[in-house]
């Protein structure tokens, strides 16, 4: 065979075995970091809950853009100072995109935490973010909803009397109002960012 032939055809044959290489990897949707939820998404189940200034915040008000949840409270010592510090660099790292993202704070210590006090709390962080606080009642089905554990421990190290042993995630819910993602204690802030920078292309 005439060696000009065999290399033409040996260079074809490399071309559209990279082409199809390159469809195949392009092709694969992006893989998110944070623990998704299994197709179809369930819904967020829905809440409201009064604002610092009276208003109501329903969660279905907040079609369209992405939020993160995440259930703690004032006097917690160290992993809601922690994570609310994370959300804030989550928000800055998108730049622009922030204002397609809600960060939305929910207490789990009702008997200290009043809606003020939870919303003067989120505003140290950013004042966009969203500080929530209700009764007993409402807060206990909003925790069972969303699957919050939440625990009162008595101990005479802290200052404030006890302190409240909770689920320390945050749950994302997409621009659909469904269950997306859920991301642990110190999750790395580029894998949350880049989870929202793909839901927000979408």
């Amino acid at each position: 065979m005439d060696k000009k032939i065999l290399s033409v055809g040996l260079l074809s044959l490399l071309l559209v075995l990279l082409v199809t290489l390159a469809v195949f990897w392009l092709g694969q949707p992006a893989s998110f970091r944070g623990t998704s939820y299994g197709e179809p998404y369930p819904p967020a189940a829905p809440f409201e809950l009064t604002r610092a200034d009276g208003q109501p915040f329903r969660l279905a008000d907040q079609r369209g853009k992405i939020v993160l949840l995440f259930f703690g409270y004032t006097a917690c010592p160290d992993v809601c100072p922690t994570t609310m510090a994370e959300m804030k660099q989550v928000v800055d790292a998108l730049g622009d995109k922030a204002v397609s993202v809600q960060v939305v704070f929910i207490s789990v210590d009702p008997d200290r935490d009043t809606p003020e006090l939870m919303q003067k709390y989120a505003d140290h962080f950013n004042k966009n973010f969203i500080g929530l606080s209700g009764s007993m009642d409402e807060l206990q089905k909003i925790w069972d909803a969303y699957g919050i554990f939440r625990a009162v421990n008595q101990t005479e190290a802290s200052a404030m009397g006890y302190i409240v042993d909770h689920t320390a995630r945050v749950t994302l819910v997409d621009a659909d109002g469904n269950l997306r993602l859920s991301y642990g204690f110190q999750t790395p802030v580029e894998d949350i960012v880049h989870d929202i920078k793909i839901l927000l292309k979408k």
